[in-house]
């Protein structure tokens, strides 16, 4: 192992001057803000869950995907609002972990590059971040999908 290098009087008189104003950070605070924001956007996830089976007849199981759809949906027009980003400063990793923060990473990088046009600006930006996790999301689809059928055909399911 490599022994630290000894620091001058200077660096350790800086070092303390740097710990007597650094700001605290309330870790307490920001988690049970994340918490109960993440929390929130499960029981609106779950509300429109129950919306689609209840008025559209789904099933628990198929009612997921338009679920997920709309909670983007929602996410990209509070982004475009401006109101996700104020979420996202309070809430922190409580607005950023649900799939509405990706929805949000994406339209954010359409609307900051919404000057250089639609398909270089708009649309290369906005899929730098989402091309990325739709194609690693399709591939481990398709490969969970290829052993559950291997597992089918052996007889082992």
């Amino acid at each position: 192992m490599c022994a630290k290098p000894k620091k001058t009087p200077d660096q350790e008189q800086y070092d303390q001057l740097e710990k007597k104003y650094e700001t605290k950070r309330p870790v307490l605070k920001n988690c049970l803000r994340a918490f109960w924001v993440g929390g929130l956007f499960c029981i609106v996830g779950q509300a429109i869950s129950y919306f689609y089976i209840y008025f559209f007849n789904f099933t628990e199981q198929t009612a997921s995907n338009p679920t997920v759809a709309t909670m983007i949906f929602i996410a990209m027009l509070l982004t475009g609002f401006g109101v996700y980003d104020r979420l996202g400063q309070f809430a922190g990793a409580g607005s950023a972990v649900p799939v509405t923060g990706f929805g949000n990473a994406v339209i954010s990088a359409a609307i900051e590059h919404r000057t250089e046009g639609f398909v270089l600006g708009v649309g290369s930006n906005m899929f730098k971040l989402a091309g990325s996790v739709l194609l690693f999301g399709v591939f481990s689809a398709f490969v969970v999908a290829l052993i559950k059928t291997i597992l089918i055909y052996m007889g082992v399911i």
